[in-house]
């Protein structure tokens, strides 16, 4: 049992043309599929509905192969370390979730420099303890006691199969993950001036403004970790992220999402910045925010709903639709999209004071339900 960036790594650094794991990431315990890897592009959309195409046909190609047994973990362990060693040793709870983490938890961060305290690292498709999904502030409990209770300078938490992170500070923050993001994106900026930086339409203002302060090139793309994967192959960009917890690095890594990567990059920033990582992000542009909230609706309409929010303010506002329908208030923005997933649209307000937070949400919210968009539904 490996983590999924470790495929991702076993592809890359051997020169493979594909992989493919069995993974079912956060969901619960009797979920799974298959996660499938190209080394030059990601797998998604039109290209898997055409693998499904040819296997309902039986098109298979016929040939003899061979199957050959490598193992990449101590490979992939090896080179985490040679790459995040760090200049000063921090205390970092690190929760797995009972996911695949806990193969790389705790050793390969203590042998970067760090003191670690492991948190549900044992292996168990179960989840006994809770999901294994850091982007959920419920899922984050544990983590944020432990970190008291050890007088800890962090912790992260990792998705079942290690490739979103999630973060909290000293006294028990959630750091979000468009927050993480500005703060990886500083580190990348000292090294590459004036990168491009790509992330999600979910992320906050606030994140743009930083990147821009920084001295790089802030750009928002589509929701969904293979099309911001693509986008970073794209256009070269040294660094990319979303709100969920995905991170992709290119500049001194392959391009790929690795929440064990990003923890060891953030682990090292934190340390060489010699301040705490609470510290850090009272340095970042403070906005109001909902959490990301999913609504009910159809299948059959949940594509027409961001359509018909556009025609609604879009007279009146700019509206950012490369991904839904983004309302731009210039004191803050409203968010509406068809999930990718799901039959749910995903919104989410932002807003420089709490009030003008509670306006936006509620100019927005009178329409979907006029459009009649369903109450909220658990991720």
């Amino acid at each position: 049992m490996v983590p999924t960036p470790a495929l991702y790594y076993a592809v890359a650094a051997r020169g493979l043309d594909a992989g493919i794991q069995i993974t079912g990431s956060h969901n619960p315990p009797e979920f799974n599929g298959f996660k499938m890897a190209k080394r030059s592009s990601p797998v998604f959309g039109a290209e898997i509905q055409k693998l499904l195409d040819m296997i309902e046909r039986s098109d298979f190609a016929d040939g003899a192969g061979e199957a050959v047994d490598r193992p990449i973990l101590d490979e992939y362990r090896a080179m985490l370390i040679e790459r995040l060693a760090s200049p000063k040793g921090l205390h970092v709870v690190l929760d797995c979730g009972n996911g695949c983490a806990g193969t790389v938890v705790p050793q390969t961060f203590e042998r970067m420099g760090h003191r670690i305290t492991p948190l549900f690292a044992e292996l168990d498709g179960r989840f006994p303890n809770h999901l294994p999904d850091p982007t959920v502030p419920a899922l984050l409990v544990d983590l944020q006691r432990e970190v008291k209770a050890q007088g800890a300078d962090f912790g992260i938490g990792f998705d079942g199969d290690a490739d979103r992170i999630g973060a909290v500070a000293g006294d028990g923050r959630i750091v979000w993950g468009d927050q993480l993001l500005a703060l990886l994106a500083r580190d990348v900026l000292t090294r590459v001036p004036g990168a491009e930086v790509i992330f999600d339409v979910k992320c906050s203002q606030g994140l743009a403004e930083d990147i821009a302060a920084h001295g790089g090139k802030p750009t928002m793309w589509k929701t969904g970790h293979s099309l911001i994967k693509q986008r970073l192959l794209q256009t070269g960009a040294p660094i990319a992220g979303e709100m969920s917890g995905h991170m992709f690095f290119s500049e001194g890594y392959f391009g790929f999402d690795d929440a064990l990567f990003a923890a060891g990059r953030l682990m090292r920033f934190v340390a060489a910045s010699g301040k705490t990582l609470g510290e850090l992000v009272d340095t970042l542009p403070q906005y109001f925010a909902t959490p990301e909230t999913r609504l009910a609706c159809s299948e059959e309409r949940k594509f027409q709903i961001p359509e018909a929010i556009k025609q609604e303010f879009g007279a009146r506002y700019r509206v950012i639709d490369i991904d839904g329908a983004r309302v731009e208030f210039g004191d803050g923005w409203g968010l509406v999209r068809a999930s990718n997933t799901q039959p749910v649209v995903v919104v989410r307000f932002e807003a420089r004071t709490a009030e003008r937070l509670r306006e936006i949400e509620q100019l927005m919210m009178e329409p979907l339900r006029r459009l009649g968009v369903g109450e909220a539904v658990a991720h």
